[in-house]
């Protein structure tokens, strides 16, 4: 049997880092320290999903739409700021950024509880030195049989390609196999494509649309989550 799971808010708490930097973030620009946190979040989020496909896709370069995140960030609460000015906050906010980088709880012995008997892979909509760096980080690079990544592979999820190089990288069959993450359509829809058997990580509360598909609210407690990934139910 094997395990796939997404990386970004499934493995790596993604938000939890995100929000920390950002908070550090503001807390040292004169135009957002009165600005409401959650506010703040929100369009630095909308954002960042906005332009991370085109990155993915090769529309805009990363640099490029750093840049540009940062000076929609900025619109509403100043004018004008010079591309050093919006260079040097995106720099601030990444090296926050990685300060606070964590795991979402339980992932880590997660992982540890399944390597002995389980292939395990990570498929992720992102650059690939960032994910290798992010597994490092966590100590879960030699957890990880497989790191397939939509830079690598040119198509991002639910495009079946993904699923399939994933699949053969780890010569595993998809009634065999279960697909771990957080995202309904890239991850849940993605995987049901190709006969690969999705758990949600259901983390924030969300209705679920297909009620046979199994979900978790969190990666603890670790014995519960172990019986739900690994045993058969319906795809």
């Amino acid at each position: 049997m094997t395990i796939l799971f997404d990386l970004d808010d499934t493995l790596y708490d993604h938000t939890a880092t995100a929000r920390a930097a950002l908070a550090a973030t503001a807390a040292g620009r004169t135009s957002l320290r009165g600005v409401p946190a959650e506010a703040l979040y929100q369009r630095y989020s909308d954002l960042l999903e906005e332009m991370h496909p085109r990155v993915m896709r090769g529309e805009l370069d990363y640099l490029t739409a750093r840049e540009l995140r940062f000076r929609q960030l900025l619109a509403p609460y100043e004018s004008g700021p010079t591309a050093g000015s919006l260079a040097q906050l995106a720099e601030e906010h990444y090296g926050h950024y990685r300060q606070f980088r964590q795991p979402v709880p339980g992932a880590l012995a997660l992982l540890q509880r399944l390597k002995p008997d389980f292939g395990i892979g990570v498929v992720t909509n992102n650059r690939t030195t960032e994910q290798e760096e992010k597994l490092d980080l966590l100590g879960m690079s030699g957890l990880v049989d497989a790191l397939i990544t939509s830079e690598a592979v040119g198509v991002l999820k639910p495009d079946p390609a993904i699923y399939h190089v994933a699949l053969q990288r780890l010569r595993a069959r998809p009634a065999e196999t279960v697909m771990v993450g957080d995202n309904w359509v890239a991850d849940v829809v993605g995987a049901q494509a190709v006969g690969i058997r999705p758990v949600w990580l259901n983390r924030t509360g969300a209705a679920r649309l297909l009620p046979k598909v199994a979900e978790l609210d969190s990666l603890e407690p670790l014995e519960q989550v172990y019986a739900v990934l690994t045993t058969a139910g319906p795809c």
